[in-house]
């Protein structure tokens, strides 16, 4: 049995995803602030989600940093912003078909004692 992203997660990830793609309008400065905020905790909950998975805890910490709302990076440009946007969308909509590879536990069996004929009592 697989285990998948929890639901709060995946609602998150859709969340971002659409603040994300709706950026690539005209927005006023707020807006902006706001995704920001949303994006950066989004991505921050994504690593804790998937602290084993080391590539998906880097491509998250990359989109946390740019996005990041206490140390803001400034591109200045939208021209710049908006393949970022797209691409950033596009990694949390992926995160919703994304399995996190399950514990396999071997399932131990009773071992069955053997016979051997000169082991019987007559």
């Amino acid at each position: 049995m697989k285990t998948t992203i929890t639901y709060k997660i995946k609602l998150i990830a859709v969340i971002c995803a659409f603040l994300l793609f709706l950026a690539v309008l005209k927005m006023p400065i707020e807006y902006y602030t706001l995704l920001r905020i949303i994006v950066f905790i989004g991505a921050l909950l994504i690593i804790t989600s998937l602290l084993k998975q080391t590539l998906w805890v880097i491509i998250f910490g990359i989109i946390a940093i740019l996005f990041n709302p206490i140390i803001p990076v400034y591109l200045y440009l939208k021209a710049y912003w908006i393949p970022i946007d797209i691409i950033s969308g596009i990694l949390f909509l992926l995160i919703l078909f994304f399995e996190r590879p399950t514990k396999k536990i071997k399932k131990i069996e009773p071992t069955k004692q053997r016979e051997f004929k000169r082991d019987k009592i007559y």
